[in-house]
């Protein structure tokens, strides 16, 4: 049975094929904004909360995991790509399993952390949605939930500035890559919105700018558990 090409499955599947590209981009430092911009962005935003634990969701090929090690943090990485798990364990510094966010929503995770990250790492619509229904849950007293994404400004290009699906493309992307992973679109009401139906408090919005451009190339929102 093929697969909805507008589904929270496909990203989960697009993303299995392209595991090893990705991961041969990332630690090539080939992807431009990351290099320039979002990967220290999201690395500072997660320092400036002095956690001693963070839950990495989405972990992908493990780089931020590797980066917070690095600082003296203890991580745990999950992600639904098995290939992607393996060569996190592989390079070390965390600890790593394979879950996806309907694991986590289901409540098979079974720990707490001082902050989590979801780094370009909600791209669904349900999924997503589960996983903030659960994420107060797994923060421990005044931990810091943070979440880096496109910025909707930039990203929205030429679309109506509406919630909805996407298709995925990989322009400027090596050909090793195919089948691009569709994504959910939200506008920035939208995404503040996500946080306070789920008792998450907005502490901080950053948008990193492109140094080149000058556009925000991200936005992160840092939130904590309401009161």
């Amino acid at each position: 049975m093929s697969l909805d090409p507008l589904s929270d499955a496909k990203i989960v599947d697009s993303w299995g094929r392209n595991a090893a590209p990705w991961t041969t981009a990332v630690r090539g430092q080939q992807i431009e904004s990351r290099r320039l911009v979002t990967d220290r962005a999201i690395v500072e935003a997660t320092l400036a909360r002095s956690p001693r634990s963070v839950l990495d969701i989405g972990c992908g090929e493990g780089w931020l995991a590797r980066a917070l090690a690095g600082c003296g943090i203890e991580v745990i990485g999950i992600d639904a790509i098995p290939a992607f798990i393996e060569q996190a364990q592989q390079a070390g510094s965390g600890d790593f399993r394979v879950m996806s966010h309907e694991d986590v929503a289901a409540g098979e995770l079974k720990l707490s952390a001082d902050a989590i990250v979801c780094n370009f790492a909600l791209l669904g619509n349900e999924s997503v949605a589960g996983l903030f229904g659960v994420v107060r849950s797994l923060l421990k007293p005044h931990g810091t939930f943070l979440v880096q994404t496109l910025h909707p400004v930039i990203a929205c290009g030429d679309h109506p500035y509406q919630d909805g699906w996407r298709q995925g493309s990989w322009a400027g992307f090596s050909t090793d890559f195919s089948d691009a992973a569709p994504w959910y679109f939200r506008t920035m009401e939208s995404w503040i919105r996500l946080f306070q139906e789920h008792g998450l408090r907005l502490l901080e919005m950053r948008e990193p700018l492109h140094p080149q451009t000058q556009k925000p190339a991200s936005v992160i929102f840092m939130a904590q558990a309401a009161d």
